[in-house]
């Protein structure tokens, strides 16, 4: 096929991904140089279609970006009034005193927000400054220049096949080319995936560790919401087969944020994590919250959970690493938001400083610097121990040393432990499942619980069906020869959109099926998969699903 000849356009700094941290980066070089050229491009429909996110902010980040974010009309408007901590068995609940966490645990102070629309009023602010965000704009490839630094992305390429042949309203996209490109794509972005594997940039960092984070929102009976309640529990029904947690946040409008988190690096490949956040909901006390309501969206996310250990060099030559693409989410105090805007802020420093003293396509080490040694480094070098005690020892190790372990960082900044390390990745963590007993999982009620088909049109997701499947096998008869008799194919369960079946009809051989029109774009298969098969790219623009107020 002939190479594909295609139009250039040229900025100062070229964004990818309009969350947190790139409207971060776009809103701070505005407004330390209102004439630099600054491109943000947005693979959702719409800034915010794409963005899943608990979410209790710490409003540190956005205090430095816009001091007067109030005064501004931010969507920010339920500061938390009550911090509950619970461990959950089958049929009760005990507290945990607040006095026992460690202060950084203390949601005063914070706010329960729908991050999709505080990117959507962030988008707002930088547009107003000359930021030019293009929504529905797929970043397909990176193009590198003549010494191999990132120069730029190709993105806005439309009407592919579904064999990658170019279809009769094809369109071949742009190069979008930058003194610097930054890569906030989130957790497990193909391009920052690209360029960490091409930079060797985790050669000094322990491996990523993530979770995957599924969420709905329920509007409740009014007589039971509590405006600003924070509630975060541990414990049932995930017991010794996986960690994890769930939380339960009550904003305005009588809707309440129901969510659960399983860390992917559970044994079993039995397990089944949405069917244990589904039967998470029959737990009495969340029962009895959700009874009379109904929920009216479903989501579902990959987080990034190794820490501080685990942040590759987040500087590479012509470009740098924001946000979840770094991975800067505090796990005990569930929050990344802050950080990722940390992140952007600076990235554009970073950036404003080389442009103006005439650099441009090197390595920001500087950028690096500051995330690591600044209040994004000193926020997660605090908690990290949490995860690797709580991976090697459970959960209840996970609380006590692991709070020991936050408390004396907090009290005297030294830990007792040093720093643990990981260990394996979340897919060599996945044990043959001979090993292991199956999990009977009690059906859905349609009324607390739900199958998961059923929840994915909750999430308003679409792919046009025509082009090629953005989930990629390195080797197609993999899932039938290796996973299903070896790990009887967990993709079948760890995927929350159900996009993966093994279909099995008589006297045929099995099939493995990839319904990618499901995709929620959580990224679980490309981290969890256990002969490392599934690449996740982007399909085109637009494509996936469409949150409104996640």
């Amino acid at each position: 096929m002939a190479e594909i000849e295609r139009e250039a356009m040229e900025y100062d700094v070229v964004i990818v991904g309009a969350g947190p941290a790139g409207l971060s980066a776009a809103i701070r070089l505005k407004q330390l140089d209102a004439d630099l050229n600054v491109v943000v491009l947005e693979k959702g429909s719409e800034v915010g279609a794409h963005i899943l996110s608990g979410a209790v902010l710490d409003p540190s980040g956005l205090d430095r970006l816009i001091p007067d974010w109030k005064a501004k009309g931010a969507p920010i408007t339920v500061p938390v009034k009550e911090d509950n901590f619970y461990m959950l068995g089958e049929a009760g609940a005990l507290r945990i005193p607040n006095v026992a966490m460690p202060p950084l645990m203390n949601n005063h102070g914070n706010y329960i927000v729908s991050m999709a629309n505080v990117c959507r009023w962030m988008a707002e602010q930088a547009e107003e400054m000359g930021v030019e965000i293009f929504p529905g704009m797929a970043c397909s490839e990176l193009v590198y220049g003549e010494n191999g630094e990132v120069k730029g992305v190709v993105a806005g390429e439309f009407g592919k096949n579904a064999d990658g042949t170019p279809g009769p309203a094809y369109e071949p996209g742009m190069e979008l080319h930058g003194k610097y490109v930054f890569l906030s794509e989130g957790v497990r972005g193909s391009l920052s995936k690209e360029v960490i594997a091409k930079y060797d940039l985790t050669q000094n960092s322990d491996v990523q560790k993530f979770g995957i984070g599924m969420k709905e929102i329920w509007e409740i009976d009014p007589a039971k919401h509590r405006e600003g309640t924070v509630t975060h529990t541990m414990g049932w029904p995930l017991g010794s087969n996986a960690g994890g947690g769930s939380f339960i946040y009550h904003l305005d409008n009588n809707q309440v944020y129901v969510g659960f988190v399983v860390h992917l690096n559970y044994a079993n490949p039995h397990l089944f994590p949405y069917m244990e956040f589904q039967r998470f909901k029959h737990h009495p006390m969340v029962a009895e919250l959700l009874k009379g309501g109904k929920r009216v969206a479903y989501g579902a996310r990959a987080i990034s959970e190794g820490g501080y250990q685990s942040i590759p060099q987040t500087a590479f030559p012509g470009g740098c690493l924001l946000g979840c693409s770094a991975g800067l989410v505090n796990v005990p105090r569930i929050k990344g938001n802050h950080n990722a805007m940390l992140s952007g802020i600076h990235a554009a420093e970073a950036a404003h400083a080389a442009i103006a003293g005439g650099r441009q396509s090197d390595t920001l080490s500087e950028y690096d610097a500051a995330l690591r040694d600044g209040p994004v480094g000193k926020d997660l070098k605090k908690v990290r121990n949490v995860k690797p005690l709580w991976s090697r020892y459970g959960l209840m190790a996970s609380l006590g040393l692991g709070g020991l372990d936050m408390w004396t960082n907090n009290l005297f900044g030294l830990s007792l432990l040093g720093t643990l390390k990981h260990g394996k990745s979340d897919a060599e963590a996945t044990e043959e499942a001979s090993k292991h007993k199956p999990i009977d999982y009690p059906k859905p009620d349609g009324k607390l619980s739900f199958d998961r088909l059923t929840n994915v049109s909750f999430s308003m997701t679409n792919h046009e069906e025509s082009q090629p499947a953005h989930l990629r096998l390195k080797d197609e008869s993999l899932p039938i020869s290796v996973n299903l008799p070896k790990y009887a194919e967990p993709a079948q369960r760890y995927c929350p959109a159900g996009v993966y079946e093994v279909v099995e009809e008589e006297g045929k051989d099995a099939r493995f099926v990839i319904n990618f029109q499901n995709c929620v774009h959580c990224k679980t298969c490309d981290i969890k998969d256990p002969s490392q098969n599934i690449t996740w790219t982007v399909p085109q623009g637009g494509d996936g699903p469409n949150y409104p107020n996640m």
